[in-house]
């Protein structure tokens, strides 16, 4: 029997199917299987998530990270689906999350991330500003939607309703929400999956309880486990910014308040830095057990597993239902996001803002830059797109116009694992000879 004709409006998949004999996954399992089992999930195994894993410590990449993304997402589903029976109200009245979909999201939620991070990402949109731009999270809904694989009988893996919807962290499209010009979900190209998609949601650009739980839980990955990362490679002195008297925290409020008092800052951070400042103070004492420098002893190595625990079990813990007239939908306190937002700036102040990760930065999008100029110009031509893999030189031959052409590039190298991008900008250069142009990507 066809899926569509078994399953609810917001679990059905966008291209009709018929599912396996003595397949009893739920739709949404399918939709996380065919994930952990596509390329563009491997990739992020080689995509930065804040420094290259080759700097001499085991940091997170976007893998790992994406694991445990979905992990906390699944717990915080799970957590709400138990409280959701303690509740005087009818089931029809909560936005009930299904703990497969926010997994699947998470999994998916990171597939469009390029190479190198977020300084490539704002390059890729200043070289795609004539033809919508480059967004991350746009570009992974791109890829689930047209890009990735399952079947030769469609692009994009055919997820349903649901999981899509969850991945749409911003459900907009570009320029369309005032409050965040710089992010969107979808590209104009990928409207008629982003309408499918949105199709049982309420109007507006309100996520969906699971797209919901997916960002939160992104959150919270983040801001510990990268927290956790550099303060064992001895980038953040959590040892320091968790005593009761401290100069070090008085050089971080100074230098959150001087990165956010700029044309494009927070200017809610600005006007609450004292306020925010106290939090994190008071979290760090409250949590954070007194040590040292971090040397890996076994004190410190179990100190620093209980810590990050801690923190996680606060914040799945944390998110509640919230009344909003006759429906439910869950939501975080503030004392939470306020929190986990000077978390984060731990790692913007301390690693993100290191000088030297700044120069590193200008060769990667040196590099990035390149390997456009070097696609667009031979895009051009038909005979040169041989430098092309594949199954590119058979999207720009059935291009239909030059935008179309472009972003193709754009998809090719966003795509790239960091590795690829070196090797291929070392062989263009000429400063190796080894691999070749058309080695397989993706």
């Amino acid at each position: 029997m066809a899926e569509d004709a078994e399953t609810p409006p917001n679990q059905r998949r966008h291209k009709t199917t018929s599912g396996k004999s003595g397949d009893e996954r739920t739709p949404a399992q399918r939709d996380r299987d065919r994930l952990i089992y596509s390329s563009a999930f491997r990739r992020l195994a080689e995509v930065t998530q804040v420094v290259a894993a080759n700097s001499g410590y085991v940091f997170h990449n976007r893998l790992t990270h994406s694991l445990q993304v979905s992990q906390v997402g699944r717990r915080l589903a799970e957590k709400l689906l138990r409280d959701s029976a303690k509740l005087d109200l009818p089931n029809e009245n909560l936005e009930l999350p299904n703990p497969d979909v926010v997994e699947a999201a998470a999994l998916a939620h990171d597939l469009g991330h390029p190479p190198f991070g977020h300084v490539v990402e704002e390059k890729l949109n200043e070289l795609a500003e004539g033809f919508g731009g480059y967004e991350g999270n746009a570009q992974s809904f791109r890829i689930l939607s047209k890009l990735a694989f399952h079947s030769p009988k469609y692009h994009g893996l055919n997820l349903t309703r649901a999981t899509l919807a969850a991945v749409l962290k911003y459900p907009w499209f570009r320029h369309a929400n005032p409050k965040k010009l710089t992010k969107w979900g979808a590209y104009q190209s990928e409207k008629d999956d982003f309408e499918f998609a949105r199709s049982f949601c309420s109007s507006g650009f309100e996520q969906t309880a699971e797209a919901f739980l997916m960002d939160w839980a992104d959150d919270i990955t983040y801001s510990v486990h990268d927290l956790e990362d550099f303060y064992r490679a001895g980038r953040i002195p959590l040892h320091l910014l968790s005593t009761t008297e401290s100069r070090e925290r008085d050089y971080f409020r100074e230098s959150v308040f001087d990165r956010h008092n700029a044309p494009d800052g927070n200017k809610d951070i600005i006007e609450r830095i004292d306020e925010l400042e106290e939090k994190l103070r008071d979290l760090l004492i409250s949590t954070f057990p007194p040590m040292q420098a971090y040397r890996g002893t076994e004190s410190q190595r179990a100190g620093l597993r209980n810590f990050t625990g801690t923190l996680i079990h606060r914040y799945v813990n944390g998110a509640k239902w919230q009344p909003e007239g006759q429906r439910t939908h869950p939501f975080v306190s503030k004392e939470h996001r306020d929190e986990v937002l000077m978390l984060k700036e731990l790692t913007w102040t301390y690693v993100i803002q290191d000088p030297a990760l700044a120069t590193q930065q200008i060769g990667q999008t040196h590099m990035i830059e390149t390997l456009y100029k070097v696609y667009r110009d031979a895009s051009e031509l038909p005979k040169r797109r041989k430098i092309f893999p594949a199954y590119y030189q058979e999207r720009l031959e059935h291009a239909n116009d030059e935008n179309e052409r472009l972003r193709t590039c754009i998809d090719l190298i966003a795509g790239m694992t960091e590795t690829q991008v070196q090797r291929i900008y070392a062989r263009i250069t000429g400063s190796s000879s080894e691999g070749s142009l058309s080695d397989p990507l993706n």
